[in-house]
């Protein structure tokens, strides 16, 4: 089609005032960003890297005490030089959780919390130490949660740097054991998430760039069965098989999850016999339960019951009994506006904050279930979670900085 002079004019000034109109919302977005803490989150991006590399290559699985006294010692070490005023608890295995707090001005009580324990054997770190390939960080923890007590570190540094105390009192607290989880560790978090308003867990950024808005509660469902030794091969029909009746009981219990309600039940360990020439008497079963609501523990724990007395092998005994770990984090409207709050100053630095919910358990939890407002996922982002090739995205890490700092400082301000 062709155009006379004053049609290209008008199909030029068009054509301009639609790029100002697409270009207006990120130049927009990006002055909203607060400079001061960009800039230091960007100026501590190589040292943070260097103290991520020197924890990762720290072994500090759960319950091996000498890797994570290191990663303890150095974590308070950081802490200290901010002003931070610090506390240990026994963890009841010989280690220590960890308390640092630091007093504002303000009104505000906010709780931040990490893990220093990973789950990764010892030996793993030096076998498989830190490296980063192709903008990707890897080595045994360093996304979970190594990255996460970084984050935390670096945003308490940013805002001490910054001399922002608006707050009245914000508290790190440092698990040492999140990934077992201990009665310990649970009534600490309990108690010291009652004594603020909020809390933010340093779990890890979600691969899509995400926060946790809600997690699956975790349970452990255990089948105990007794039954009669005999000769295998001689009198076997003399004995009563409780592998045998294991196995019945795994393949029907299995079937009590509920895809409605987001209800999974998994037999992961089965343990009966140890030689092959005997009917073994005793067998256990362990499955890992998962429910998206505190109301599905009661249903298993009774479902348990009930179906378990349909037995295979007559004269065998059969015990069920269901272990509540940590409760659901449900999404709530107080979840929503913290993720609301979350996503604007996302958005200040042109990027894009996705919520999700997961079926992973974590302490973030146990401040959930106290009735204190809480969000998760705010440590560095990466994936392949538990496994050789966990990995952290190097280029999350002055956006994670910011984005913990600055909310901080926007939960500080007075209502």
């Amino acid at each position: 089609m062709r155009l006379n002079f004053k049609g290209t004019m008008l199909a030029s000034a068009c054509s301009l005032m639609l790029a100002l109109v697409v270009a207006v919302p990120a130049a927009h977005a990006q002055a909203m960003a607060d400079k001061a803490v960009l800039e230091k989150a960007e100026s501590y991006k190589g040292e943070a890297l260097a103290l991520l590399e020197k924890l990762v290559n720290i072994d500090s699985g759960s319950g091996y005490e000498k890797g994570l006294a290191q990663v303890r010692a150095i974590s308070v070490d950081e802490l200290k030089k901010l002003g931070a005023s610090i506390e240990t608890v026994p963890s009841g295995d010989g280690g220590a959780h960890v308390l640092a707090t630091f007093l504002g001005t303000g009104k505000a009580r906010i709780l931040l919390m990490a893990h220093m324990d990973t789950v990764f054997k010892e030996g793993t770190a030096a076998a498989k130490p830190f490296y980063i390939k192709d903008g990707r960080a890897y080595g045994p923890g360093v996304m979970d949660n190594k990255g996460g007590v970084l984050a935390g570190v670096y945003a308490i540094k940013i805002l001490q740097q910054l001399q922002f105390k608006d707050y009245a009192k914000l508290t790190f607290l440092l698990d040492n054991n999140e990934e077992t989880g201990s009665a310990i560790a649970t009534a600490l978090i309990q108690k010291v998430a009652k004594q603020h308003d909020v809390t933010l867990n340093l779990e890890p950024g979600r691969p899509a760039d995400g926060l946790v808005i809600w997690r699956k509660g975790s349970g452990t469902a255990t089948v105990e069965v007794k039954g009669k030794t005999a000769h295998a091969g001689v009198a076997p029909e003399l004995g009563r098989n409780a592998a045998m009746e294991a196995a019945h009981q795994i393949l029907q219990l299995g079937k009590l999850g509920s895809p409605e309600k987001q209800t999974t039940i998994n037999f992961t360990v089965l343990k009966a016999g140890d030689r092959t020439n005997v009917i073994p008497d005793s067998a256990s079963a362990k499955a890992d339960v998962r429910v998206a609501v505190p109301e599905e523990f009661d249903r298993i724990e009774k479902d348990l019951a009930r179906v378990s007395a349909n037995k295979l092998i007559a004269d065998t005994e059969v015990k069920t009994t269901l272990s509540r770990g940590l409760p659901p984090m449900p999404q709530t409207a107080h979840q929503d506006a913290l993720a609301a709050k979350a996503q604007a100053i996302y958005g200040e630095i042109g990027r894009k904050l996705t919520l999700e919910g997961s079926g992973g358990a974590a302490d973030a939890s146990l401040s959930a279930g106290v009735g204190v407002p809480t969000l998760d996922g705010f440590g560095i982002v990466g994936g392949n979670i538990h496994t050789e090739n966990e990995y952290a995205e190097v280029e999350s890490i002055v956006p994670r900085f910011y984005l913990l700092a600055r909310m901080v400082m926007e939960l500080s301000k007075p209502n």
